[in-house]
């Protein structure tokens, strides 16, 4: 089963994660194989930190549960909240196979919420495909309600970076800068 986890930092936590950075690499390094993408986000400025995103291949719901609550920043309080969802990989692929590789353009993280009927279900045909790094809904937790969309996209700035996703159909979109993650 894929999970989508976005850790938002807390205000003022970047010298927690600094001070736990090889903490965080340790225990990320255990899920190694099962990883689809991962990477930090960053605010407006593109240099502060905002969160930390991992999309997981896991067994189960307990086992993402663990993979996100465990996490040596979540434990020491450095995030603020987390976003776990079941998550479907539409293409089918992981950011390793992405043929823009991991530095060529401007990446972004998209997640819209919603409510009601499903929307962009399908690799979007408006997009080109070697734009896209990962895409897919987020799902409830039994993987049969629709409940958002999130994706990392390469694109010229964010305006361009939301327009993956349908107008009007989201209660919220977030978009944030977003670089591949890993050890360097």
């Amino acid at each position: 089963m894929e999970f989508f986890c976005y850790h938002r930092d807390r205000v003022g936590s970047l010298r927690l994660r600094e001070e736990l950075g090889e903490a965080h690499w340790a225990y990320m390094d255990r899920y190694e194989a099962e990883l689809i993408a991962r990477g930090p986000t960053f605010a407006d400025d593109g240099e502060t930190p905002t969160g930390s995103v991992h999309i997981v291949d896991l067994p189960d719901s307990a086992a993402a549960r663990a993979f996100a609550f465990d996490e040596p920043n979540y434990q020491a309080g450095a995030y603020r909240d987390v976003l776990l969802r079941r998550w479907r990989n539409l293409l089918g692929r992981t950011m390793w196979d992405f043929p823009g590789g991991p530095t060529a353009g401007d990446r972004y993280l998209v997640i819209g919420l919603g409510s009601g009927s499903a929307v962009d279900l399908e690799v979007p045909s408006a997009v080109p495909r070697d734009e896209l790094i990962a895409y897919g809904p987020l799902l409830s937790d039994d993987g049969e309600v629709w409940v958002g969309t999130a994706a990392l996209v390469r694109a010229s700035d964010a305006e361009a970076a939301g327009g993956v996703l349908t107008a009007g159909r989201y209660a919220d979109i977030e978009v944030r800068a977003w670089e591949f993650g890993g050890r360097r």
